[in-house]
């Protein structure tokens, strides 16, 4: 194979980096130099921003997402095999079956932990506090 083969790829990249520099060029000569006051407050979905912006989230919001993403992932890898396994044979089926094997068992595992409710048995549970049990046993110690 010779360079020459290789003009079509450099022309294309060289019209796609013209076309980034070109567009970021135009949109500086169009957009404002002096920014609002309201440009510089974060966006809210059109609302003005109330109190703090510092917010903790639900460590189960992460965990869910990333066992979706896992699972999403780990789908995308069935789509091939799923299309060519007769050509393969048994050998590629019975590959296919232990994969998702793999898989039934890491969502059992996370069915039977919990982890794919977004409010836990034990959080269900109304939670007495420390100084109300010291109470009732030094009543009844009394």
């Amino acid at each position: 194979m010779q360079l020459v083969d290789y003009l079509g790829v450099l022309m294309f990249l060289v019209a796609g980096a013209a076309f980034v520099g070109v567009s970021l060029f135009a949109s500086s000569l169009v957009r404002p130099s002096k920014y609002s006051k309201e440009k510089y407050m974060p966006y809210e979905c059109g609302e003005d921003p109330v109190g703090s912006s510092w917010v903790q989230f639900n460590i189960r919001f992460y965990v869910f997402a990333l066992v979706f993403i896992i699972f999403d992932v780990e789908a995308v890898f069935l789509f091939p095999w799923a299309v060519v396994y007769q050509n393969l044979g048994l050998f590629a089926f019975v590959e296919g079956l232990i994969f998702i094997g793999i898989l039934v068992l890491g969502l059992a595992y996370l069915w039977a932990k919990g982890d794919l409710e977004w409010v836990r048995a034990e959080d269900r549970a109304p939670h007495h506090s420390r100084s109300s049990e010291a109470s009732t046993s030094a009543g009844k110690a009394a």
